[in-house]
């Protein structure tokens, strides 16, 4: 028994241990945006229903020493896989869809690793269900996942911070090696003692306990019941994690806080009590109503976005107690364990189905985030079933035994109506809020585009927002429409810089991150400017909903992907553009693509520049500090590095920003446009430098997360 739940802990260890780890090696090839991740816990929670299937189809299919010789098998061809470093060959060209390249890369990558690992916890449960009375063999499921939430946790706090991603990949397949080999003693010592306690007085006793005489079948609905309860959880904890980190705030780490909530209450469900969790509907439901109708407030309230102190506590909190009803009602509603693998496959099946309706078809359907709201409902409108089912007098609590009759409690009824409507009437206000003043509202891969307009007159104004960030906006009828803006402003680090060159004649600029095109509005007959943009969408917006592009004289070019990839395939091609100034504008949002801010990326954009050239890297950012990253990276490729500051007073569109310039010769700053204005940046002593393979976020954090929440609780 020791065995088996130390071979199940580790593979669910390994198992949440590994999507970071390979989310953050292929992260950098699409772009480093949060849709990467979700559409790695797509892939995760496909295969995991795999996994279970595959348990499910082999006990229920095979003699028990066939069983053991497959699975072992298995895990002999599945070291094939090691080590888990994604090769250069399937990095992106460009034309893909992302999302069906992910999946394709993961599971030639990691697919049986994954899949086994997936599978360890119903099959080795199944095999050992015999030896536990009752239904006490679950407690083995809350093991997992407590094993689970080591391994999510030890990224970020133990791993990242001191690992790079190459020796990460290795040290986690030397693990993997590990499991295999107490993976194959385990199936094999169990599947020996499941044939020698198979005519034990006491085994005999322990499967008459649980048997169809005294437990029931599980019927159509108690399936359909698991299927909802368990999609729901996954919809929940996905459409609260991209409400978060798309429209309030995209702080770092933000997506780990919601998963291990996730996981703690499967945790709490079935551990706990002689296996039966700690869930009682009686004393959640009400708490969990309360939440749900504020999330759902939330939503529309102050203009769609909330104060981060009051909204990251609300919808993680709000998420946990949504999770611990679903959760919790799976729990109470378990079958024998001779039903194990189905129920197990049930869930599955059902988180799997929550994936894929938040990470492919959300996007595909829906022009804006509204997984959330209509999840919110979903809640309110199942617990006001259950309550109702519950409470009828001729009704039994639930179809399978072991529920608590307790679990009927009328008073429960009311309130799970009343959040219905309130839930429903917040959703509608929700997408109203949304529409208005919104011309253009559409949605892809990388997440929601919305135009907006404001004011009137010479104070009309046209803005392009992703999630809550500005991507650039334009005054639509005053005389100077045709003037940059926002981060782009003449006093700026980026106007001062091309200002620099244009002074000696025609320039070649090179933009990474388009916006509206307000940069375009620097050009003038004879210059050439190139755009690298990751979303086509954006592209189609700049030109049909902003005049930038139309209106500028210089020549026009535009490459679509990832911009440090598009950069190196033209160093391969032998085409360095040889930039005056070649500016990075991709770190205004809070989850950077730490690709592009890497040793690496820097060297590589120093390929780019002319000799006295200037790369100019917006670094503006309410929650990160990256003047430490890029002073030392500076440091490394022997360049200069200058801060320039600006903050407008006489520029109704300008915004404060902060800009970092680099250049191959210090003298290039001796010009008189960036004297005085070019503050030099002096490296940090102590501080990491950043590369492709070792780099932290928590270190660039201006506010630490545990001073925040202490300050918010604190009052």
């Amino acid at each position: 028994m020791p065995l088996v739940a130390v071979t199940i802990a580790l593979s669910a260890f390994l198992l949440f241990l590994v999507q970071p780890i390979i989310a953050k090696q292929i992260l950098p090839w699409f772009g480093g945006t949060s849709a990467v991740w979700t559409t790695c816990m797509v892939f995760f929670q496909v295969v995991l229903l795999g996994g279970y299937a595959y348990a499910h189809a082999l006990t229920s299919r095979a003699q028990p020493r066939l069983q053991a010789r497959v699975h072992i098998g298995l895990l002999a061809a599945s070291l094939l896989f090691l080590p888990i470093v994604a090769r250069d060959g399937f990095k992106p060209g460009g034309e893909e869809d992302a999302a069906l390249a992910i999946l394709w890369l993961l599971a030639a990558t990691i697919g049986l690793p994954y899949f086994l690992l997936s599978s360890t916890g119903p099959l080795l449960q199944r095999w050992i269900a015999h030896r536990f009375p009752e239904k006490t063999v679950y407690r083995l499921f809350a093991l997992s996942n407590l094993g689970s939430l080591f391994g999510l946790l030890a990224f970020p706090f133990l791993i990242e911070p001191y690992a790079p991603t190459v020796a990460q990949a290795h040290a986690w397949s030397g693990a993997y090696v590990v499991f295999v080999v107490a993976c194959a003693a385990t199936a094999w010592q169990a599947q020996r003692a499941l044939a020698a306690d198979a005519g034990h007085p006491l085994a005999v006793a322990v499967v008459a306990a649980a048997s169809p005489a005294t437990e029931a079948r599980p019927g159509i609905g108690d399936y359909a019941l698991w299927l909802a309860l368990s999609a729901l959880g996954s919809v929940l904890l996905l459409s609260t994690t991209s409400h978060v980190t798309q429209n309030i705030a995209s702080v770092p780490f933000l997506w780990v806080l919601p998963l291990t909530l996730y996981l703690f209450t499967f945790v709490l469900a079935f551990e706990g009590r002689g296996g039966r969790g700690w869930y009682e509907r009686r004393w959640w439901l009400f708490p969990t109503l309360l939440l749900v109708v504020a999330m759902s407030w939330g939503l529309s309230a102050s203009r769609g976005v909330l104060d981060i102190g009051v909204a990251v506590p609300l919808y993680n909190l709000g998420m946990f107690f949504a999770c611990m009803f679903c959760h919790g009602e799976l729990a109470h509603a378990k079958p024998s364990p001779r039903y194990l693998t189905q129920f197990y496959l049930t869930l599955s099946a059902g988180g799997a189905l929550g994936g894929l309706a938040v990470g492919l078809l959300a996007p595909r359907l829906f022009p804006a985030y509204f997984e959330l709201p209509l999840a919110l409902f979903a809640l309110a409108v199942l617990a006001s079933w259950l309550t109702w089912r519950a409470s009828r007098p001729s009704a039994t609590p639930v179809a399978l035994p072991g529920a608590s009759a307790r679990l009927g409690d009328r008073t429960l009824l009311g309130p799970a109506l009343v959040a219905a409507v309130a839930t429903a009437y917040s959703g509608w206000h929700y997408v109203d809020f949304l529409k208005e003043g919104t011309i253009v509202m559409q949605r892809s891969f990388y997440g929601t585009l919305r135009v907006r307009e404001a004011g009137s007159g010479e104070q009309q104004v046209r803005r392009l927002l992703h999630g809550v960030i500005l991507h650039g906006e334009q005054f639509t009828r005053a005389e100077d429409k045709l003037e940059p803006g926002t981060y782009y402003a003449r006093s700026s680090g980026i106007g001062l810089a091309i200002a620099a060159k244009q002074a000696a004649g025609p320039v070649r600029l090179g933009f990474v991150g388009l916006g509206v095109g307000t940069l375009s509005a620097y050009g003038r007959e004879g210059d050439t400017l190139r755009f690298y943009e990751l979303d086509p969408h954006v592209l189609e917006v700049a030109r049909r909903d902003f005049t930038y592009l139309g209106a500028t004289r210089a020549g026009l070019q535009f490459e679509i992907g990832d911009a440090r990839l598009s950069l190196e395939r033209e160093l391969k091609r032998r085409e360095p553009r040889g930039y005056d100034v070649l500016a990075i504008d991709a770190f205004s949002s809070d989850s950077i693509p730490v690709h592009l801010i890497t040793r690496e990326a820097v060297e590589l954009y120093a390929q780019h520049i002319a000799r006295d050239g200037i790369i100019a890297i917006h670094i503006s950012n309410r929650f990160l500090d990256l003047k430490p990253v890029l002073a030392n990276i500076a440091q490394a490729t022997g360049l200069a590095a200058r801060l320039v500051s600006d903050t407008p007073t006489d520029d109704r569109s300008a915004s404060s920003t902060d800009w970092v310039l680099l250049a191959h010769d210090a003298r290039v700053f001796d010009d008189p446009r960036l004297a005085g204005r070019a503050e030099p940046l002096e490296p940090v002593p102590g501080f990491s430098l950043w590369t492709d393979q070792f780099n932290n976020l928590l270190d660039v954090l201006k506010v630490r997360p545990l001073e925040e929440l202490k300050t918010f609780v604190g009052g």
